[in-house]
């Protein structure tokens, strides 16, 4: 091939690869196979090798880094890099507005004689009254400065004090999401576009490829990151671009430091779109604050599925004008604030100790708290679990202690901050009796838990009624605790059984309770009248009985009967069953008090539904099956509730259990998980991620 036609080849070869490089890195779409794309690169690699004349700094080949570097240039920024003030809540929202109002309007106070200011005075001051804002998610990453000259990139830089940051250009590079020539033509422009353009974004990592690249790593026997955010900073900051080269690095744009006709922040969006880079699809154009609080408490909802992490919204003034007459305060623009969520783990201080007496008997201490906001919530409770748990701390009352909340999961205290000790403090005494019932507290053998072992304590029977009317239990929709508490407090209700027999008359007492409620519910209690029998024997709230043990339990004896009669080896033959569980079963059903409450169960016109066929056993339309295989679940899924995994490892022939041992196959991980994984690691479990799970899963289904 002459130069000529290797010039047209590599012109062609460039836009096709450029193209499938957008598709693919900032559209999250793909038209061909990474093997027809990489076939493409090596081609265009090829050529340049035969031509290195025809290599230009916008090739595709010159997104992997040269030498490594003594250490990095430094780079002033022309303009600073400055970081934003961060607000909390409704509150601040509302009193940075009212600063926003009141600093414009002095600025207008006292510019009278400024002819640009005049020029410029009706139109901020019909703004003050209706200010709109841009509203977009603060990526959890690392901030860099992208210019461009003429349209092809010359030099990135990091934010460093904001004033002089690092010359990360190599490593840049090697991001595929960032374009290396920008789509300027795109634009289609009424006035000249700038020889110089600077963008300003966030690099980040993906959820999904830290996690990938963290397995690699433990597959290694290297030590895993932390989290994507430092391992995005430190690839950046690495003076090999080869490493940089190899991690999954990825840069959504918020910026764009350029006149080119744009006079609000969310046409500067678009412009960056059209240019060729990512941005971000959640962000709005926000009428008022009420707009934007909407915008915070959807994102914080999503906040777990998305693609990658972030820690809150950026709310800046849309029209640039307004927002560059506001100046600077320090080292934060005035028109610009940062909505932080409040996270997973805060510090309060322990206020007193108060201690709850759960179905089984089980006391709990719980820590009182000074109200605090975590994870969304606003929270004045945490648990300390247990007496070990509690010297294990060494946590006291008066200390200031740091909590955490991990998705629906109680918050708990997991560290006492000694070191803030001013002698005020007071020891935690356990509880030697029943706080409800009086009665003394014993701790079995080889247990943790201190226990009330009366029968009839009235918290027990409370908090077994609220059990049996749950969700995965009997399922009663609409008789929640709070509508158990005020039946109780009335005497309509002491035992499972007497929830069957209210009648609509029976809420009339109860305060605030309409009509059409009290008609919903009795409906609810009537429909729930015929449980599958998995359910009945979890609703029983027999010890060590969770819902997978109740499902090896029904589809093993497949009636009430049969399972009432078992002798304790009998129940060692099924599924998980150890000799503790089967122990706690065979003495319940020989429990002559528990003999009768299921007795007045059934008087009452409960109906257990028998299994049919196992639900152990593989679902139609599946050629693999989890048979034998024991899966445990930990942590946030994204994709589905964990009733929806449970399920489709059921329908696949396997079974769940909730707690790590030997007989464990495999651990499934989400986001956030608890202590089963570092239990799993110890034993050398398996681990799937959420990803690689619903991959098992599908090779599992027929093709139809």
């Amino acid at each position: 091939m002459i130069k000529r036609e290797a010039k047209k080849r590599i012109e062609k070869l460039k836009t096709l690869i450029n193209k499938h490089r957008y598709l693919y890195h900032v559209k999250d779409t793909q038209e061909f196979s990474d093997e027809a794309f990489d076939a493409l690169k090596h081609e265009l690699f090829s050529l340049e090798q035969q031509f290195p004349e025809l290599v230009t700094p916008d090739s595709p080949t010159q997104r992997v880094g040269g030498e490594a570097l003594q250490q990095f240039r430094k780079v002033s920024h022309t303009v600073p890099m400055l970081s934003m003030e961060d607000i909390f809540g409704k509150e601040e929202l509302e009193q940075w507005e009212e600063y926003v109002v009141r600093l414009a309007r002095q600025k207008m106070a006292n510019n009278k004689q400024s002819a640009i200011v005049k020029s410029q005075k009706s139109k901020v001051k019909s703004q003050l009254s209706d200010i709109e804002y841009f509203a977009e998610l603060k990526i959890d990453g690392f901030a860099v400065s992208l210019r461009y000259e003429k349209g092809v990139f010359v030099q990135g830089a990091t934010r460093g004090n904001g004033q002089v940051g690092e010359d990360v250009t190599q490593n840049v590079k090697t991001i595929e999401s960032i374009p290396l020539r920008l789509e300027i033509e795109n634009l289609k422009l009424k006035i000249p576009v700038p020889s110089k353009i600077e963008v300003r974004g966030e690099v980040y990592m993906a959820k999904r490829d830290f996690e990938r690249f963290n397995a690699q790593r433990r597959k290694a026997g290297e030590e895993p990151y932390a989290n994507p955010r430092n391992l995005a900073a430190g690839s950046i900051r690495q003076l090999d671009p080869k490493l940089a080269a190899r991690r999954p690095l990825k840069f959504m744009a918020y910026d764009l430091l350029a006149d080119v006709g744009q006079k609000t922040h969310s046409q500067e969006h678009v412009i960056l779109a059209v240019l060729g880079f990512k941005t971000d699809p959640t962000a709005r154009i926000c009428k008022d604050t009420k707009a934007l609080l909407s915008y915070f408490a959807d994102m914080e909802k999503k906040r777990d599925s998305l693609p990658f992490h972030i820690d809150g919204v950026v709310a800046s003034l849309n029209d640039n004008a307004l927002f560059e007459s506001l100046g600077v305060a320090g080292k934060s623009p005035r028109g610009i604030r940062a909505l932080k969520f409040s996270g997973k783990q805060a510090t309060t201080t322990i206020l007193d100790v108060k201690f709850q007496v759960g179905r089984t008997g089980a006391i709990t201490p719980v820590a009182l708290l000074e109200p605090v906001q975590l994870a969304g919530v606003r929270v004045s409770r945490a648990t300390l679990h247990n007496a070990d748990e509690i010297k294990r701390l060494g946590a006291t009352i008066g200390d200031t202690v740091v909590v955490e909340r991990a998705g629906d999961v109680i918050p708990a205290v997991v560290r006492a901050l000694n070191e803030l000790r001013d002698g005020t403090e007071k020891e935690i005494r356990m509880a030697s009796r029943c706080p409800v019932c009086g009665a003394k507290l014993r701790r079995p053998a080889r247990e943790v838990v201190w226990r009330c072992k009366n029968a009839n304590c009235p918290a027990q029977k409370r908090e077994f009624l609220y059990h049996f009317a749950s969700r995965k239990a009997f399922n009663i929709v609409g008789l929640g605790p709070k509508i158990i508490d005020k039946l109780a407090e009335e005497h309509l209700v002491s035992e499972p059984a007497d929830i069957f027999e209210l009648t609509e008359g029976d809420f009339a007492p109860l305060e605030r309770f309409a009509e059409k409620s009290a008609h919903n519910t009795v409906s609810a209690i009537q429909q729930a009248k015929k449980p599958p029998l998995s359910r009945f024997i979890y609703a029983l709230g027999i010890r060590h009985v969770g819902e997978e043990t109740a499902l090896d339990l029904a589809e093993h004896f497949r009636s009430l009967k049969r399972l009432e009669r078992a002798s304790a080896g009998e129940l060692e033959e099924v599924g998980d069953v150890g000799g503790v569980v089967a122990k706690s079963i065979y003495e319940w059903f020989r429990d002559k008090s528990n003999q009768a409450m299921v007795r007045r169960l059934l008087e009452t016109g409960v109906e257990i539904e028998n299994p049919k066929r196992s639900s152990r056993c593989v679902k139609p339309g599946f050629t693999h099956s989890f048979t034998r295989k024991t899966f445990v679940l930990t942590g946030t899924l994204k994709s589905m509730t964990r009733d929806e995994a449970k399920e489709k490892i059921r329908e696949a022939g396997g079974s769940i259990s909730e707690s790590v041992s030997k007989k464990t196959s495999y651990i499934i991980v989400g986001e956030n998980p608890g202590s089963k994984l570092k239990d799993a690691q110890k034993l050398g479990i398996e681990i799937l991620t959420e990803k690689e799970f619903l991959n098992l899963i599908s090779l599992t289904i027929t093709d139809v």
